[in-house]
């Protein structure tokens, strides 16, 4: 069983930054970050895995980065140039297996941390 503590959400005003972190229980396979707005399904955002290979989703576009420190067992996302658009609840995942790009792939998820832009 994994266990994954999100932090680092907040409200922002649109053009801001914020870094979320993803503690976890055991840092191993593929790790993501998803999010969800009300009223939307939840959404892939970024995915890293063990060896560093990286996905982003396309409303990213440079704006986002997803990085890891495995001595700390620990992911990140770093988030700029935020937009209202961005606002939701923002979730790590793990997968044991490869990367996805489904929810369902993911096994372990946190509680979430909110992230809102105004």
């Amino acid at each position: 069983h994994v266990q994954l503590v999100e932090s680092g959400g907040g409200s922002v005003q649109a053009g801001g930054s914020l870094r979320l972190s993803c503690a976890a229980s055991i840092y191993s396979g593929c790790m993501g970050w998803f999010r969800q707005a009300p009223g939307n399904e939840c959404e892939l955002v970024s995915t890293i895995n063990v060896a560093g290979q990286i996905y982003n989703a396309d409303f990213v576009k440079g704006r986002f980065t997803i990085s890891q420190d495995k001595a700390k067992n620990t992911m990140y996302l770093q988030m700029s140039s935020l937009k209202p658009e961005d606002t939701g609840m923002y979730y790590c995942a793990h997968s044991t297996d490869a990367c996805g790009l489904v929810v369902g792939r993911y096994t372990y998820w946190g509680q979430g941390t909110q992230v809102t832009v105004s």
